[in-house]
């Protein structure tokens, strides 16, 4: 009765979570069910276009989570979507099989064209889609758990752990930029075949991941409202305003601390892995810090300490970036700074606590 009492006071969240529903059965449905040409046909681009929204969606969540709610400013959750987004890949790779260009049954194109003799010992697995899955949480969390760990336990906050952050995730960009890594180096892993028997190029499976990706949505948002509206909740914003105090009272800061940071890079990571299937390539220009900070840009925009601002901010910024990259090539990051700048100015809470202090202006004209 809590989980659906909490639901129920949080109505922007109903709101965004019935308006998801609604696009899961609608937008494919429009894509599917109609001919090209018709008033109600939603092309494949434009359906997976918003597919790749509702993913960065799900990383913005997960920001927002230790950002807005536990006040760690991450500049690292890029590296963790990024990691997800691999471990996808490299199953994605392995169901290639012979039909790459060099015809390996064994081996990707680029571990032939590189001369490379085995498979190396850390794609075995990767054979079955489980173990991706496993993979998909586990080598995110890991890496957070291990972070947090040392960085949380040496009290390491504010400005210094997000340098820290950042420094981690430019550490993995370079990394991945390696050949010898085993990873596709500057190229990554493209050319990807199919996804469960189902090919990749085909709409009803494009309609699949868009599904997926809107249910992955809505189920990382009601996991991150129920933490936000228990006790660990609770604990998690007076960390937030008064650490100190928490310690004091005899909370395990530390511990709570990495519990969250851990669960919201697991989110972050499942949004990877549902990234890369749509957009059909990985690599490392996703581990780029710059990638982090917008991020962060997009939950500032939304609202932060709000969640379904978080996805309001991904939704709005990523929507004006593809508009403006096509309507103004040469001038949209000056207006994706326009952007910002304004809404800083002129809605300091972000969009959704512009809104909110507006309709509650209007309760008390009323």
């Amino acid at each position: 009765m809590s989980s659906v009492r909490l639901l129920y006071n949080d109505k922007p969240g109903m709101v965004m979570l019935v308006l998801l529903a609604a696009a899961a059965v609608l937008v494919p449905l429009c894509n599917l069910g109609f001919p090209d040409g018709h008033l109600l046909h939603i092309s494949t681009f434009t359906m997976t276009l918003v597919g790749k929204y509702l993913c960065y969606g799900l990383l913005a969540v997960s920001v927002d989570l230790v950002w807005g709610y536990l006040g760690i400013l991450s500049l690292g959750h890029g590296a963790f979507f990024a990691l997800g987004g691999y471990a996808m890949g490299m199953y994605l790779m392995r169901q290639i099989g012979d039909r790459g260009v060099y015809g390996n049954p064994l081996l990707p194109d680029f571990m032939v064209f590189l001369n490379w003799q085995d498979l190396p010992w850390f794609w075995h697995g990767f054979d079955y889609f489980f173990f991706a899955l496993l993979m998909v949480i586990l080598v995110p969390a890991a890496l957070a758990f291990a972070f947090g760990w040392f960085a949380f336990r040496s009290r390491v906050t504010g400005v210094y752990l997000s340098i820290i952050t950042q420094a981690m995730t430019y550490a993995l960009l370079l990394a991945f930029f390696r050949n010898e890594m085993g990873f596709g180096g500057n190229n990554g892993l493209t050319d990807f075949k199919d996804i469960l028997g189902f090919p990749l190029q085909s709409d009803v499976t494009k309609a699949g991941l868009f599904v997926a990706s809107a249910t992955a949505l809505a189920l990382g948002y009601l996991c991150c409202r129920f933490i936000t509206g228990s006790k660990l909740g609770r604990v998690c914003t007076a960390i937030r305003d008064q650490e100190p105090r928490v310690r004091f009272l005899g909370y395990r800061v530390e511990n709570i601390k990495l519990f969250v940071f851990t669960f919201s890079a697991v989110l972050a990571g499942i949004a990877g892995a549902l990234y890369v299937p749509q957009v059909g390539i990985i690599n490392p220009t996703e581990f780029s810090p710059l990638n982090s900070i917008e991020i962060v840009i997009w939950v500032a925009v939304g609202g932060r300490g709000t969640l379904y601002g978080a996805v309001a901010g991904a939704l709005v910024v990523n929507y004006a970036k593809s508009y403006l990259t096509a309507a103004f090539p040469d001038a949209w990051l000056f207006g994706l700074g326009a952007l910002f700048i304004l809404v800083t100015i002129f809605l300091p809470r972000g969009i959704s606590g512009g809104m909110t202090g507006l309709f509650r202006k209007r309760q008390e004209i009323n």
